[in-house]
């Protein structure tokens, strides 16, 4: 099972461009938001239980993902203070441990893109920030560089490119099938 990886800040495009990228693979969609919004109805957010119930619903999935013998996962993540160091080097193990690999793949956009993009109806259709005073409290305070990631395999600036483009440009960078 090949799990890709997407990350980026937000509002960089990870929803639609992993959107855009499960069209061309054919790969299972799991945004990191189907489980933040589940845990919100119940916990705050970044809450001890919100944040242990959060990663072990994810590498849950991603192990189960593995054990079911789909080809490919895209999951989308926002690399954001709240979330534990160790929490992707355990998504490495676990998908390793199944005989899987991760892909990594940064989306990048200016900041000033993202504020732009921030308060789109798309953004609220989730619980997904969407105030530009608190991104920028946010950005400012370090909390989206407060989390090192791995060198991923393909960047791509959002803000140059089509999602279906950027989406494009992945699967031919990882080699997935269907392009």
């Amino acid at each position: 099972m090949k799990l890709v990886f997407i990350y980026g800040m937000p509002a960089a495009g990870k929803l639609t461009v992993a959107q855009e990228l499960a069209g061309l693979t054919g790969y299972k969609l799991f945004h990191n938001h189907q489980v933040v919004d589940l845990l919100l109805s119940m916990f705050e957010f970044g809450s001890e239980p919100f944040v242990e119930l959060r990663e072990e619903i994810w590498l849950s999935v991603f192990e189960q993902v593995c054990r079911s013998k789909l080809p490919g996962l895209i999951f989308t993540f926002a690399p954001e203070a709240t979330v534990r160091p160790t929490f992707v080097g355990e998504a490495v193990r676990t998908v390793a441990a199944a005989g899987g690999e991760v892909e990594f793949v940064e989306l990048t956009c200016p900041v000033e893109e993202l504020k732009r993009r921030i308060d789109s109806p798309s953004r609220r259709a989730h619980q997904k920030l969407t105030s530009v005073a608190l991104f920028e409290e946010l950005h400012t305070g370090g909390t989206f560089n407060a989390l090192q990631m791995p060198k991923p395999r393909v960047v791509v600036d959002t803000s140059l490119c089509t999602p279906a483009r950027a989406a494009l440009q992945i699967a031919r960078a990882l080699g997935v099938s269907g392009v």
